[in-house]
C-alpha cells in the first residue's frame, strides 16, 4: 500500500495500554499535521488528563468526545437500554466523522467493548470500516476485539498484562492512568 492509505489499527488484550497506545498515535499524526477526532464510548463521567491535552494542541487539530457515561456491563448484569442508545449515538457520530472529510484519524476508543456486549453489530460496524474513504485512518480500542475487525485491521496489537499495580492495591494514579 502507497503511503497516504488510511489504516485500520486494533488495540486489545487484557493488559493496560490500549487507550494510552491511541493517544500516543493521535499525538504522534497532529505532529504530522494530521486532524485527529477520539470518540469515547465508554469515557464520559471521569475527568481524563487527555481531555486538557488535546484542547492545549487545539480542537481543530486534536478533538476528543467522551460520549459515554463511565463503565457499563458490570458484573452479570443486564446492558442498560441507555447505554446501547449512547453506544449507537456513539458510533453513529464516529461513523459520521469518517465519513466526513474532516478528519485524518479517528480514534474508536472502546468500541470493543460496546461489541463484545452486543450493544453494536460487528458486522455493520466492519462493513462501514471496509468501505471508509481510503485515506482515513481509523483506530479501535478495548478488549476482547471482534474476530471480524481483528480479520480486517491492518494492525493490531494484543496488550498483555505482565505486572499491575492494582494487584498490590495501588489504585489509579493522576496522569498515569487517567
Amino acid at each position: 500500500m502507497p503511503e497516504g492509505t488510511g489504516l485500520l489499527i486494533v488495540y486489545t488484550g487484557p493488559g493496560k495500554g490500549k487507550t494510552t497506545c491511541a493517544l500516543g498515535t493521535a499525538f504522534r499524526a497532529v505532529g504530522q499535521g494530521l486532524r485527529v477526532l477520539m470518540v469515547q464510548f465508554i469515557k464520559g463521567s471521569w475527568h481524563y488528563g487527555e481531555l486538557d491535552a488535546a484542547k492545549m494542541l487545539g480542537d481543530d487539530k486534536f478533538e476528543i468526545r467522551p460520549m459515554g457515561r463511565g463503565f457499563v456491563k458490570v458484573g452479570g448484569a443486564e446492558t442498560d437500554p441507555e447505554d446501547i442508545r449512547l453506544a449507537e449515538e456513539c458510533w453513529e457520530s464516529g461513523r459520521t466523522a469518517i465519513y466526513s472529510g474532516k478528519y485524518d484519524l479517528v480514534v474508536l476508543d472502546e468500541i470493543n467493548y460496546t461489541i463484545s456486549y452486543k450493544m453494536l453489530d460487528a458486522e455493520k460496524v466492519v462493513e462501514a470500516l471496509k468501505g471508509r474513504p481510503e485515506q482515513v485512518h481509523v483506530i479501535c480500542t478495548g478488549r476482547n476485539a471482534h474476530p471480524k475487525l481483528v480479520e480486517a485491521a491492518d494492525l493490531v496489537t494484543e496488550m498483555k498484562e505482565v505486572k499491575h499495580p492494582y494487584t498490590k492495591g495501588i489504585l489509579a494514579q493522576r496522569g498515569i492512568d487517567y
